[in-house]
């Protein structure tokens, strides 16, 4: 049986397999079902969709992040956040919030005036059109105490790296701090 992944965005993909140049296994995710497709998830792999729906096999990762903590940064977001539409994804020792790159109730009143739509189908709409951007992370820095160091992605033509922001301490103070600047013009004060 093949192996299939549909996307966030509702795209099937389709696990190929093939060989390098030094004959050793290779596996890749494409929208096409023909050629040399895997029956299977080769062992000590897993799939992987990034929060712009691009679909990957990856090596399994012990994990350093708990769900727990994910779970902070979750709940932290819903109370504290006007952004509503946002992914949370885990990269090695950090947790990192994306948020949609277009205006979100814009593109929501736009579709709207469409005949026929309904909030189901304007729903979905809005998910296939929206790309997200990485704009503040979490940065485990000691793993007994379980202390963060806040970040967020800086945009100046010249940096375009994450830059330190704050503190390090623990999750839920953080959270509760910063991820109110989300969305928000204050975010670009952080530093």
């Amino acid at each position: 049986m093949t192996v299939t992944h549909i996307n966030r965005k509702g795209k099937t993909y389709y696990l190929h397999q093939g060989t390098t140049k030094t004959g050793k296994p290779k596996y890749f995710f494409a929208l096409r079902n023909k050629g040399e497709l895997a029956g299977s998830i080769p062992p000590g792999y897993e799939i992987y969709e990034n929060p712009n729906a691009q679909v990957f096999l990856r090596r399994k990762r012990t994990p350093i992040i708990t769900d727990e903590e994910v779970a902070i940064v979750d709940a932290g977001m819903r109370q504290y956040c006007r952004v509503k539409d946002f992914i949370i994804d885990v990269k090695k020792n950090a947790i990192v919030i994306y948020t949609p790159d277009q205006d979100v109730d814009f593109l929501a009143d736009s579709l709207s005036f469409l005949p026929g739509t309904r909030n189901a189908k304007i729903q979905a709409i809005r998910q296939t059109a929206l790309s997200y951007s990485p704009m503040l992370q979490f940065v485990l820095m000691d793993k007994v105490k379980r202390e963060f160091e806040v970040r967020r992605y800086c945009f100046l033509g010249s940096i375009d790296d994450w830059i330190g922001i704050g503190k390090i301490g623990t999750l839920p103070e953080l959270v509760k701090v910063y991820v109110q600047h989300l969305g928000e013009e204050s975010y670009f004060e952080l530093y």
